[in-house]
């Protein structure tokens, strides 16, 4: 699906992700405040998880024809790792 869009169309996109990634990352960081990354590490985090996790599913011979299967796949794989990130920096800061 990625492959298809227009240079054009894949920074739009990218924007659009990104921009809606900072006003999530900016309510987590109010939620989890110094166990988290900040605002601007959680939305790398969530940009990057976004696109990778399309790109992987992509990779494993998923096509995603429509909009919101991509969403989907991108949302959860974001989210997958987010908290995978999260609690790997809550293990070390424990020990």
């Amino acid at each position: 699906m990625i492959w298809n869009l227009s240079p054009w169309w894949l920074f739009l996109a990218v924007a659009t992700v990104s921009i809606l990634s900072f006003i999530f990352a900016l309510g987590l960081n109010a939620i989890i405040g110094r166990d988290g990354f900040g605002p601007y590490g959680t939305m790398g985090i969530v940009t990057g998880g976004f696109f990778a996790s399309i790109y992987g599913v992509n990779y494993y011979g998923v096509r995603l024809y429509q909009l919101q299967e991509a969403v989907f796949a991108g949302v959860v794989g974001a989210f997958i790792i987010l908290m995978t990130l999260l609690l790997l920096k809550a293990a070390v800061s424990r020990f």
